[in-house]
């Protein structure tokens, strides 16, 4: 573990994401879903100033698995990083990571600018960012967010693989039961994965800022949440 990770009891793989680049620390943090934070969690939560909550899950999974909050004074924000759900006939999911990847990367984009655009408000944060367990629909959305705040692609890739800590996968494959009750394999996640996505971007758009302004995000926008963000 590093100074990064918070221990929030109920919540998985929760830590800060600032401290690289210009990003500071306290006003972006990351995580796997509320859906079991504890009382004692919650006020953890408070003490950190949380304002806003942004679930990058599907409809579905937040039906089966909505946030708990015990009442924390928080907006709740749903930007789903991927499209409707894993029975989507029309757009399935990618079952193996290599393909997962560049498919974030293609379907992401309103999501991403979106969350853009809420941390360019300086009343929203200090918020929070999660998925289900807070590795590959997070570790994209936290990626680029770090990128635009200046970080290396080393410093980058080093906080995505803290994942593989936080959630125990540094010592292999888990199995979990998935939101359908379907049991699936939780795999350790690798740079190549995140280079992948990244690599869709600037392949179709050039750089960061031009996919995201694509997707609705505008130079304001940026400016703003760099000013917000930044030290």
């Amino acid at each position: 573990m590093t100074d990064a990770f918070i221990e929030i009891p109920g919540v998985r793989n929760f830590r800060d994401a600032g401290g690289i680049g210009a990003l500071r620390r306290g006003v972006l943090y990351r995580s796997g879903s509320l859906h079991t934070l504890t009382e004692e969690g919650a006020s953890r939560l408070k003490d950190l100033g949380l304002r806003t909550v942004v679930d990058l899950r599907s409809a579905f999974e937040v039906e089966v698995w909505p946030d708990e909050l015990h009442g924390l004074d928080v907006e709740s924000v749903g930007l789903p990083t991927l499209p409707a759900n894993r029975e989507d006939l029309d757009r399935p999911w990618p079952e193996d990571q290599a393909t997962l990847y560049p498919f974030m990367a293609e379907t992401a984009g309103p999501s991403l600018a979106a969350v853009v655009r809420l941390l360019a408000d300086p009343a929203a944060g200090p918020v929070i960012v999660h998925c289900a367990v807070g590795k590959d629909r997070t570790g994209l959305t936290i990626a680029v967010l770090q990128s635009l705040l200046g970080a290396t692609a080393e410093e980058i890739t080093a906080d995505f693989l803290r994942s593989n800590v936080g959630l125990g996968l540094d010592k292999g494959p888990t199995p979990y039961i998935d939101e359908t009750g379907s049991e699936r394999v939780s795999r350790p996640v690798g740079a190549e994965l995140l280079t992948s996505a990244l690599t869709w971007i600037t392949t179709h758009h050039g750089d960061l800022p031009a996919y995201l302004t694509a997707h609705g995000a505008t130079a304001a926008d940026l400016a703003a949440l760099r000013a917000n963000l930044s030290d």
